[in-house]
């Protein structure tokens, strides 16, 4: 359990850490490659391209399990608790039903790569690789909005769903707990 523990805890993290070293570390020796040496890496362009992709997705999934995502909660909290929780269940329904949505799409692009390969330019990798963080990203992003509100229901559906304890409001007063 202690493996799947740090995963749940690290995953995304992890990987963003790496995908970002990566493409700091490509464009860095492009930068030595072009002026130091008066020539340039074929393969550091494509590399730093994929790793920013896969960052972005991962981060994107960071941002939903930490709720950093794009929110203006101060405008939610001005609403009363109520309403203010009500919006925010259907603000992450309407997200989670825009990860469905892009999943089959993402399902039926990888299914086309799939059967017609294609190579990346200098790589030569086979493109259905690369481009199937478009199905774990937006699957991740959807199993962690679904913890979230395992999280929640199991917490008695006390407060808003995800927040964090410091930044809980009482339903019934709306004042900080």
């Amino acid at each position: 359990m202690p493996l799947i523990h740090w995963l749940d805890r690290h995953f995304e993290e992890a990987i963003c850490c790496f995908c970002l070293s990566l493409v700091a570390t490509c464009v860095f020796l492009q930068v030595i490659m072009r002026y130091v040496f008066h020539t340039a890496l074929q393969w550091s362009e494509e590399v730093a391209a994929m790793g920013m992709v896969w960052a972005v997705y991962m981060g994107a999934a960071l941002c939903v399990r930490e709720r950093f995502h794009i929110r203006i909660m101060a405008g939610v909290l001005l609403f009363p608790p109520r309403v203010a929780r009500s919006i925010i269940i259907l603000a992450d329904l309407l997200w989670a039903m825009f990860c469905i949505f892009m999943l089959v799409i993402s399902f039926e692009y990888l299914s086309v790569l799939a059967q017609f390969t294609s190579r990346t330019p200098r790589l030569g990798i086979d493109e259905f690789y690369p481009q199937s963080i478009l199905v774990i990203g937006y699957g991740l992003i959807l199993l962690r909005l679904l913890q979230i509100y395992i999280e929640w229901a199991r917490s008695g559906w006390a407060g808003l769903p995800g927040m964090r304890p410091e930044h809980q409001i009482d339903i019934e007063t709306g004042l900080e707990k």
